[in-house]
């Protein structure tokens, strides 16, 4: 009955956040919306079944957030991602001991973004 709930991240800059979720990780806008001009952005981001909120407004969210995101190849997106040469990240994954390969990146705004596959079966739900 339930599906898959949609984290809200709190960002202080609209072109800093285009940089780091559209520019470098490879997400793409789904909309974006202000009450006014020179209001705070709140927009949707999206890749693949990822889909994410990142607002601008005081009170939606608190910096420092840490969200895990399923992908299927986390060695081949961190390739991918240092192939960039983004200034501000150099990913590296690990091995987990519970089964897992995990790559946590900081965005600009002090949230934390786990990618992680599976490695193992997992022994138990919610992984």
């Amino acid at each position: 009955m339930f599906k898959s709930p949609i984290p809200i991240l709190r960002s202080f800059d609209e072109q800093k956040a285009k940089e780091f979720y559209v520019g470098f990780l490879g997400f793409a806008i789904d909309w974006e919306h202000r009450f006014e001009d020179g209001t705070p952005l709140y927009m949707q981001l999206s890749c693949g079944e990822c889909v994410l909120h990142l607002t601008e407004h005081f009170g939606d969210a608190s910096p420092g957030a840490h969200c895990r995101i399923a992908i299927d190849n986390v060695p081949e997106y961190c390739q991918l991602l240092n192939e960039k040469h983004y200034r501000n990240a150099r990913p590296a994954y690990q091995e987990m001991s519970w089964g897992t390969t995990d790559m946590s990146i900081n965005d600009p705004f002090g949230n934390k973004l786990t990618f992680y596959a599976l490695t193992q079966p997992s022994t138990h739900s919610g992984t």
